[in-house]
């Protein structure tokens, strides 16, 4: 049989992952060897695999995660209170389907948008919808789309993602409107979706930060209490990954 027009056929049949399979399995003289069922199931499954990849990339791409992170690439080099059974137990993702938060404290540059951003990884790779956003950027969209009519909108997309990750809280203080627009957003997530937030100041110390005691309880009380934590600290990793390269030139 030709496999030029299967081939063709299998991508006008939207079948690229098994199509490209075909073509390699054509210039192999093993796969003589196998058994057509056996060669059909290794077609089959490029075919998934190739699937599984592209809507990979798709999710990725929407969640337009700050930087290409992800579990495999955490440095636990550095001594800043990693702790790595609560790295192995956010890794299996069942976090993600109880619909609990995840907290990021520790000073800048310690790696807390990283780490953010590889839990967001693993959720994508979990098959989960995931948005990438930096709470002051968001609360001052807010505001705008307040103004356009988009306001709902947006607030309904938000509560529709599965995953959100609310970088750089508390670096600008915030408004009367905005700290109800972040009581709307979590007040919407609440045991249904899951929210990362990363934070330069300590937990202990939101409270204050959101600076209204009726508001700050509503909102902690939705954030904190189903939330795991990691709270890390020491110096800059830019520091440290500057001393690692120099010590290398060092020794060559």
């Amino acid at each position: 049989m030709l496999h030029h027009p299967t081939i063709e056929k299998l991508n006008t049949l939207r079948l690229p992952g098994m199509a490209k399979a075909l073509a390699q399995q054509s210039e192999s003289a093993e796969i003589a060897a196998l058994s057509f069922e056996e060669r059909l199931g290794l077609l089959l499954d490029q075919e998934s695999t190739y699937r599984d990849s592209k809507r990979l990339t798709t999710r990725l791409r929407l969640a337009a995660l700050r930087q290409n992170a992800c579990l495999e690439d955490i440095d636990y080099r550095a001594p800043r209170g990693l702790d790595k059974s609560m790295m192995a137990k956010l890794a299996t993702g069942d976090w993600l389907r109880a619909h609990l938060n995840c907290l990021i404290t520790g000073p800048a540059g310690v790696g807390k948008s990283f780490m953010a951003c590889a839990l967001a990884h693993q959720a994508c790779r979990e098959g989960l919808g995931v948005r990438y956003l930096r709470l002051p950027r968001l609360l001052n969209e807010l505001t705008i789309a307040r103004g356009d009519g988009r306001y709902r909108k947006l607030l309904a997309q938000l509560a529709r993602t599965d995953v959100i990750v609310l970088d750089d809280f508390g670096l600008a203080a915030l408004g009367d409107e905005q700290r109800r627009d972040l009581l709307e957003i979590l007040e919407d997530r609440y045991q249904r979706r899951s929210t990362l937030i990363t934070s330069q100041f300590p937990v202990e110390r939101w409270h204050e930060l959101i600076n209204d005691p009726t508001l700050a309880d509503a909102i902690l009380d939705r954030l904190v209490h189903n939330a795991y934590r990691l709270a890390l600290k020491g110096d800059s990793m830019r520091k440290h990954r500057s001393q690692l390269t120099d010590n290398e030139a060092n020794n060559t």
